[in-house]
């Protein structure tokens, strides 16, 4: 089965990314009568529909919009033409076209669009050229046909089928057409496609089944079961392959387990031995299975069970002459190595009995060798080892040659004689028992009497069913065994607590209805499963469905239907149905298959049912809901007591290979007790004799004393537990990861868990140990008892339905409806007998959607008054009120009836209400918020206001004093002085004669200011100074602050002024600085030992892990991509040469946009990938942008965020409350404006702290894409989800590496700062948690915001996530600091122990002899050895005390020292004086007194990482300004 669009090639890009962006750009190309542009570039939404593109496209080009216009789509494969639906997206049919033609759309490439007029009947209009289109609307539902006939049914499937749209709905069921070709629309990609996307909104899909699946069971905590029905070769197989892959692709989010690949592991080595090729299907299933994946409630799988139902053995000896037996036996013949062969002693394949057919040719010899790899590495991966799969190649050798052996008359003609020969000698060999037994078991029976016991010859057609009996039972053992162990594999020690519950998704994959020319025993069974599982679906759908209707008492129209209950109670009720009439005969020893018919004629010759045929024709017929199929009576009373003589049992019993005696024992658990018991007894007394021997012999090897062969005891334990006992170390071929197994071995307690799961599908006790009083029970019987198990289990669960159709008989590829004769068609007979249009009819006519009148009104509570009850009429106002029309609901007594449809449109109405109330409470409170803060400030401002207006009047009281009294002073100093000088004038005058004045008059000098005028003017010039001091500060501040500042300007200088305005700051509110805090080195997770190691000085925070997951290899990344190998688990193709990606082979998958394709084909990627954002230079939007828009090399973190994150740690980690208040919304929006338009000129000292941190919340919140994308919110809410602490860290920091590169830094800078915060907790009141809550919907939120209760829901997981992250990283950084607090104390030891050395000696210290030298130093030479003991402590982090610190040089992280030597000019005798001369000659050996460092140096060994770890450790301790320079080579 495989499903197809039409492509030959997928692209990388997905629907999720495109709606990332705004606009796309298609090119459409006009066929139209008048004259128009050749082509027509539109830009349209990611999301536009064909309707709109053509309402687009007209208004460019120009056209009358009065006419109908059809866009179609040209692809290259046979330039067909398609029209798009005025509903479909253009956009998805885009992403299936070539690399080449996706961004634009050249004729050249073969893929582009097309408008062209369409007649008013909705016939498309004659164009220039083109080729006919029908004009038939396709439907992706068949509910939504107008008119219901078959010929319609038909008619739209076989529209899509030629469409390559092999996919269907009829409402909640799929419909699945096999094309007997592959195509490839199931890579990765398709499953994010569907994921959590509601059934019919995207195109049919098998994933689309599978996800809804999924996720129902998650959000209603109940069972899921998907049943899988249809003919056999119509695809069912393969379509549970499909299943198991997207549930498994679902489950893993990124971070599987080694559940889901035992799970995906075990479908093909199932399909090997279960699987073979008839005449209808080249991989039919000769068996049926019910697979049952066990989730927790998070949705992570932790176990299945498989079990499987009536493996039709006879295939294996008699078939018809054109089909083949089981898969595994050509796989083994035709793809075994030449060892293999001499091993196994394999012959070809036409030299088997078993295996003849008419025309015996292995024409796909080549696909058969690489299936048998493909096995090969599928039992790897569910734990078979290679000597448990040699064990079992030799049972198949065995088997196959079990049918070589031939019967001929012995001499005295009184018995039989087996042979040839060698063919007896071979499976003797093979199955290790003795060839005179197995020649006795295989020619004589014995019979048990009373006395005594009868040795009797068999017949030769006795022989010959005994032959054939024993190579059945054989490989139906072989089989049962292999699934208990494929159980165990995929067993879950939770699963053994009865109390611990758990959810399933079970597949159930039965036989596919069978109608040969020659009908048997095994078709009878099959066909009967058929009638059951058709009964199953008759009664969810029809019965059930209007039964409910009918209590309800709602007006309904009851739909007719053929129910097949008559043909099961034909076959199987009690006390005439033909199984028990079988079994009656059969225990019966006079009874013959003749008297068998006989008595199903008399007794059901009236039953219409039962159709009888004519007296010599040995079979019988029934009326089965497919049609009248005639069964074969012969061999009926011999396969219903299929069982194997005693003499064959105790045969194989006495076998030397213990999985031989495995195979045939009744109880696996008491057998592998008894095989535990036995190896330790012959353990013991093995190694007692050794012991005996070696003390009477000497020293002795145990091969001497007990040769390896099959009985040795180490070798039984092998043998015992070879399945359970894996090998954590085996890597498989061909590839250096290592293979994941079960970590428990298996034990008694856990295989009887699994037989007590699968005790209905093993071979009975009585079949294998047949009692000779008591009848063993009949094949019939077990079947019906495993089916009726079956259909309980499926019964406790919500089912979804698959049909699959054959699309023709003959196998033909992509083929549709062909003849098996003149007038019936095979599609529309398995139309007809599935009962599709009667499906059909009740779906569309149906209601899908049923609520009680309770659940209505607690799920839409918030649609209905509040003061509505659970009474019908306020519902019915409500629905009446929502303009929803009569026929699409109606209430019931209990119930509500809803359309799908009308569902949807309440939903909807819901979301957007709940959405409409919490942008209500949101408006409210913030009114409340900014009220209370308008309050705050209104009685700060009145206060600030009364105090200025006191302290203003009492300035004006003080300054008019002041005023006052210098005035009245200057007023007396005048008049004083004014009559100072009036009297020394007099004094002079009278003193003096008037001829001396004129003699002695001099020339006048200027006058002379007051002393108070003095000291004003002095005081006027220092104020003016002052002043022009301030202004040249403010200049030089602010061209510091300038982008353009000087270079000169070194990091001390501006250190100082900051820590300056801090400290002021910081006296004015009244606290002290806090102490310095250095960002830590990273300890990035190490995926394998589960811990954390210490990288290099460039590693960051949030490093990513440089170890490969233990699934995938490392991470590379061309053009963008981030590619990881995966192996292939379904048939995929290639995105780039489109050619197939086998089963089991490697692929490379982007995780980002999920490109798949070869390893060679990695050279030919031409396109970036889809997330990828090309560096340049920020833009002039600083907020709202993307963030690889604002960051490149020269700003590897946006500078507006990196500007207020570093005035946050500086000014802010002592404020309460630093990101739980918010600042004014004034200043916010003034400051955002700033930031927006000219970051650099933003002053952010005049802003308060809250009013910054509210714009860095706001930078986060308004990113297009979250700063942990979309795309990687669902896997981080599954990483939350994982029930370990551990395994949530490592998925975390997992997911962290698929981050694009800004964001990944720019989350790196995020964390780091809010480490420092939290780390501040006792003064701002901001744990880890706290900062989680606020930060978690800044940085990771969902896409979808149409249901906001499933977002609510989300909250606790998105906080997790974050609180993970801050956590994680404070634990490292309180860890770095603790290592530099040690690496401290060991230099200040180091230092005290240096002087006190020093000032004991009295030889110097030469240090010209040193390849470098210190300038610059400007300290001693115990400033020198202090930064040398600080490297000699580092690799020693662990330790402490003085005692300690230096005898640890003898490790080898003391490779470090000949370096140190090397740049600080320290000799060898230096080194002693330090460390003490026992430590160094333990590491350099011993030298000579007087070494050069050369000499050192040579003994060192030199560790680069620990030198940058020290130059790193160096530099954050204490930064000096030493400067080394090269003085000689």
């Amino acid at each position: 089965m495989s499903v197809s669009d039409g492509v030959t090639r997928t692209t990388s890009l997905d629907m999720d990314q495109l709606q990332q962006r705004q606009t796309v750009f298609l090119q459409i190309y006009p066929r139209l009568p008048q004259d128009t542009a050749a082509c027509c570039t539109l830009q349209v939404s990611p999301r536009a529909t064909t309707a709109t593109v053509i309402q687009n496209a007209g208004a460019t080009l120009g056209l009358d919009m009065t006419r109908h216009y059809a866009l179609l789509e040209v692809r290259q494969d046979g330039g067909a033409e398609r029209m798009l639906r005025h509903s479909e997206i253009p956009v998805e049919r885009v992403l299936l076209w070539p690399p080449g033609a996706r961004n634009q759309h050249p004729q050249e490439e073969g893929y582009y669009f097309i408008l062209q007029a369409q007649g008013s009947g909705g016939d498309l209009g004659s164009g220039t050229g083109g080729s006919e289109v029908s004009s038939l609307e396709e439907y992706d539902d068949l509910c939504s046909l107008s008119t219901l006939t078959e010929d319609t049914i038909l008619a739209a499937l076989r529209q899509r089928f030629y469409k390559h749209n092999i996919y269907t709905y009829a409402s909640g069921i799929l419909v699945a057409i096999n094309p007997f070709k592959f195509l490839p629309i199931y890579n990765p990609k398709y499953v994010k496609m569907y994921n959590d996307q509601p059934l019919g909104k995207l195109s049919p899909h098998i994933f689309a089944v599978a996800d809804v699946a999924f996720h129902t069971m998650l959000k209603q905590q109940e069972n899921q079961c998907v049943v899988i029905s249809g003919e056999s070769g119509s695809g069912k197989t393969q379509s549970a392959n499909f299943l198991i892959h997207c549930l498994t692709a679902l489950s893993q989010k990124g971070y599987s387990s080694g559940v889901e690949r035992t799970i995906l592991g075990a479908g093909p080595v199932l399909e090997a031995f279960g699987n073979a090729k008839t005449a209808q299907n080249n991989h039919s299933s000769r068996f049926g299975k019910f697979i049952q994946v066990n989730y927790l409630e998070s949705g992570v799988v932790r176990g299945a069970v498989v079990e499987k139902y009536f493996l039709e053995k006879c295939r294996l000896v008699f078939r018809d002459r054109s089909e083949r037996n089981y898969h595994v036996f050509y796989y083994l013949l035709v793809g075994a190595s030449k060892e293999e062969q001499r091993e196994f002693s394999l012959l070809h394949p036409e030299d088997y009995a078993y295996l003849q057919q008419e025309d015996f040719n292995l024409e796909d010899a080549e696909d058969l060798r690489c299936e048998f790899k493909r096995l090969h590495q599928a039992m790897e991966m569910v734990g078979f080892l290679v000597p448990t799969k040699k064990q079992i190649f030799s049972v198949l050798s065995a088997i196959l040659y079990l049918g070589n052996v031939t019967y001929s008359q012995s001499e005295d003609g009184q018995g039989l004689e087996a042979g040839p020969a060698d063919v007896l000698y071979t499976l003797s060999d093979l199955l290790e028992v003795k060839q005179e037994l197995l020649v006795e078991a295989l020619t004589k029976r014995k019979l048990m009497m009373a006395n005594n016991t009868v040795v009797l010859h068999y017949t030769l057609d006795e022989a010959v069913t005994a032959r054939d009996s024993m190579a059945k039972s054989l490989y139906s053992s072989l089989f049962d065994w292999i699934v208990l162990h494929i159980n165990h594999a995929l067993l879950n020690r939770r699963d053994m607590e009865e109390a611990v519950s758990c959810l399933s998704i079970g597949i159930l994959d039965i036989f596919g209805f069978e109608d040969f020319q020659t009908n048997s025993f095994e078709q009878f069974c099959i066909n009967y499963s058929i009638e059951k599982v058709h009964y199953y679906f008759h009664q969810h759908v029809f019965t059930l469905e209007q039964e409910e209707y009918q209590e309800e008492g709602i007006s309904w129209s009851p739909i007719d239907y053929k129910d097949n209950l008559g043909c099961i109670h034909l076959i199987s009720q009690k006390p005439t149905g033909l199984f028990h009439i079988l079994d009656e005969e059969s225990n019966l020893s006079q009874s013959t298959d003749n008297t068998l018919l006989e008595k199903f004629k008399q007794l059901h010759h009236d039953n219409p049912y039962f159709v009888p045929t004519t007296v010599m024709e040995p079979a019988f017929i029934i009326q089965h809901f497919t049609g009248t199929i005639k069964y074969q009576i012969k061999d009926f009373r011999e396969k219903n007591t299929d069982h194997m003589r005693p003499e064959i049992v105790s045969l194989l019993r006495s076998s030397q290979r213990a999985f031989m005696r495995q195979l045939i024992g009744s109880d696996p658990v008491a057998f592998f007790r008894w095989g535990i018991l036995r190896s330790t007894i012959h353990i013991i007394a093995v190694f007692k004799e050794a012991g005996r021997r070696r003390a009477a012999a000497g020293t002795l090897l145990f091969k001497d004393i007990y040769p390896l062969s099959l009985t040795c005891p180490i070798r039984a334990f092998q043998v015992y537990l070879h399945l359970s006992v894996f090998s954590p170390h085996r890597k498989t071929k061909g590839s250096k990861r290592k293979q994941l197994i079960p970590k428990n071995l298996m034990n008694s307690r856990s295989l009887k868990h699994i037989v007590g799961l699968t005790r209905h599908d093993l071979t009975p006790r009585s079949l294998l140990h047949p009692h000779p009083r008591n009848q063993p029970s009949s094949i019939s019987a077990q079947f019906q008892a495993s089916l009726n198990q079956l259909l309980e289990t499926v019964g406790r669960a919500e089912p979804f339905f698959i049909h699959c159709i054959r699309s023709n008989a003959e196998k033909n590829l992509y083929h549709f409806n062909a003849f098996t004769d003149v007038t019936v068609c095979v599609f529309l007979q398995q139309m007809r007998y599935t009962g599709m249009l009667e499906t059909v009819r009740i779906r569309k006519s149906g209601y899908n959607a049923k609520f009680t009148f309770k659940e209505f009104q607690e799920k839409f509570k918030v649609l209905l008054p509040k003061e509505a009850t659970s009474a019908p009429k306020d519902i019915a106002n409500l629905l009446q009120k929502m303009g929803l029309g009569q026929s699409t609901y109606q209430i019931g007594k209990t119930k509500v009836f809803l359309k799908e449809r009308e569902r949807q449109h309440l939903q909807d109405t819901l979301n957007k209400e709940v959405m409409r109330h919490i942008v209500i409470l949101q408006r409210w409170f913030r009114a409340c918020l900014i009220r209370r803060h308008f309050l705050c400030k209104k009685d700060a401002a009145i206060r600030i206001q009364r105090c200025w207006l006191a302290f203003r009047a009492d300035n004006r009281c003080l300054a008019a004093t002041v005023i006052q009294a210098a005035w009245r002073g200057s007023q007396e100093r005048t008049d004083y002085l004014r009559m100072r000088n009036s009297v020394k004038k007099m004094q002079n005058f009278k003193l003096q004669g008037p001829d001396t004045k004129a003699e002695g008059e001099k020339p006048a000098t200027p006058p002379q200011l007051p002393p108070k005028t003095q000291s004003t003017h002095q005081y006027q010039t220092q104020h003016q100074r002052n002043l022009e001091r301030t202004e040249l500060r403010r200049r030089q501040h602010s061209e510091e602050h300038s982008p353009n500042r000087s270079p000169e300007t070194g990091p001390e200088v501006n250190g100082q002024k900051a820590s300056q305005r801090n400290t002021e700051m910081e006296k004015r509110e009244g606290r002290g600085s806090p102490p310095p805090l250095n960002r830590p080195l990273s300890f990035p997770l190490d995926a394998k030992a589960g811990r954390y190691c210490m990288l290099h000085s460039h590693s960051s925070p949030l490093s990513r892990s440089p170890h490969s997951s233990p699934l995938t290899s490392p991470l590379w990344y061309p053009l963008g991509h981030m590619f990881s190998t995966y192996q292939v688990n379904i048939r995929q193709s290639c995105d780039l040469c489109g050619f197939y990606i086998w089963v089991m082979e490697k692929a490379y998958m982007c995780s980002a946009c999920k490109l798949i394709c070869h390893k060679k084909c990695l050279s030919k990627i031409i396109t970036d990938c889809s997330t990828r954002c090309d560096d340049g230079e920020p833009g002039c939007l600083h907020f709202g942008v993307q963030v690889c828009v604002l960051t490149s090399k020269t700003y590897p973190i946006p500078m507006v965020l990196l500007m207020m994150l570093e005035h946050v740690e500086m000014n802010g980690l002592y404020t309460e409350g630093l990101y739980r208040k918010s600042g004014s919304a004034s200043h916010a929006r003034e400051l955002h404006q700033l930031l927006e338009i000219n970051p650099e000129t933003a002053t952010l000292e005049n802003y308060s702290i809250h009013t910054v941190t509210g714009l860095v919340k706001r930078w986060f919140r308004e990113l297009p894409d979250p700063l942990l994308t979309y795309r990687l919110y669902k896997d981080f809410l599954h990483a939350v989800e994982l029930p370990e602490q551990s395994e949530r860290l490592r998925a975390v920091y997992q997911k962290l590496d698929e981050l694009p590169s800004a964001n990944f830094k720019t989350l790196e800078r995020l964390v780091f700062h809010l480490v420092r915060v939290a780390k501040e907790e006792e003064h701002n009141r901001m744990s880890a948690n706290s900062l989680a809550i606020v930060f978690a919907p800044c940085i990771l939120r969902s896409q979808d915001t149409t249901d906001p209760f499933l977002v609510m829901k989300d909250v606790s997981k998105t906080t997790t996530c974050v609180e993970i992250l801050i956590s994680e990283q404070f634990r490292r950084y309180t860890e770095k600091m603790k290592d530099i607090t040690e690496l401290e104390y060991a230099e200040a030891l180091a230092v005290n122990q240096l002087k006190l050395k020093r000032q004991n000696t009295v030889r110097t210290v030469s240090l010209h002899r040193t390849p470098y030298c210190c300038h610059e130093v400007g300290s001693t030479e115990s400033s020198i050895m202090s930064l040398y003991a600080v490297a000699l402590r580092f690799p020693f982090t662990g330790t402490k005390g003085p005692k300690k610190a230096f005898p640890l040089l003898q490790s080898p992280m003391a490779a470090s020292f000949t370096p140190l030597q090397l740049m600080f000019g320290i000799t060898h005798d230096d080194l002693r004086l330090v460390c003490g001369c026992s430590a160094m000659e333990a590491y350099f050996g011993k030298l000579p007194m007087n070494s050069s460092c050369a000499d050192v140096a040579s003994r060192g060994k030199w560790n680069s990482v620990v030198s940058t770890q020290w130059s790193r450790s160096v530099s954050l301790l204490r930064p000096t300004t030493l400067r080394l320079s090269r003085c000689c080579s």
